[in-house]
């Protein structure tokens, strides 16, 4: 069965934050420095009543990535091992789409002031959509491969999304 299509989406608004040319792998949730979700003004009205939630998430346009056909890459906390592109969160994919849960601290007019993201300043925003407690936590979820051989400590570097030397 092929089913080719086309699709085309516009961007609701973008992400402001103060990485230009390098951003952490995870949000880095308790980082001091501003960041924000600029909504489009006729998107505004969408808002409402998302400042009752605590958590969001956003789907973002992964704009300065490479196109990038490989099916299997070689995450850092791979051990150098090649694992499926979708076994990842690698951001070189097939449709460069990003995926964070960020925090909200505050919304004004068309502005969400947000914890943390892992996104370059200007990265174009898809949508949100807001974390609900019960439907989105998983208490028997697991790590798959990625506790498999290694290193705990590095892991949870990565996990926590902190910078650090391989």
């Amino acid at each position: 069965m092929e089913n080719k299509i086309s699709i085309e989406m516009k961007p609701i608004g973008y992400i402001e934050t103060p990485y230009m040319g390098n951003a952490p792998f995870q949000p880095v949730e308790d980082d001091e420095q501003e960041f924000c979700i600029v909504l489009e003004p006729e998107y505004a009205q969408g808002l409402e009543k998302l400042s009752t939630f605590k958590y969001i998430y956003v789907l973002f346009y992964l704009d300065r990535i490479e196109s990038n056909d490989k099916l299997l890459v070689s995450p850092s906390w791979s051990d150098k091992k090649d694992i499926g592109v979708f076994a990842t969160r690698s951001p070189n994919r097939p449709n460069p789409i990003g995926l964070s849960i960020v925090s909200i601290k505050k919304i004004e007019n068309n502005i969400i002031f947000i914890s943390g993201i892992d996104v370059f300043d200007d990265t174009p925003v898809l949508d949100i959509k807001p974390y609900i407690q019960d439907l989105d936590n998983k208490p028997d979820a697991n790590y798959g491969w990625v506790n498999q051989g290694s290193d705990a400590s590095h892991l949870a570097l990565h996990i926590k999304g902190i910078p650090h030397k391989h």
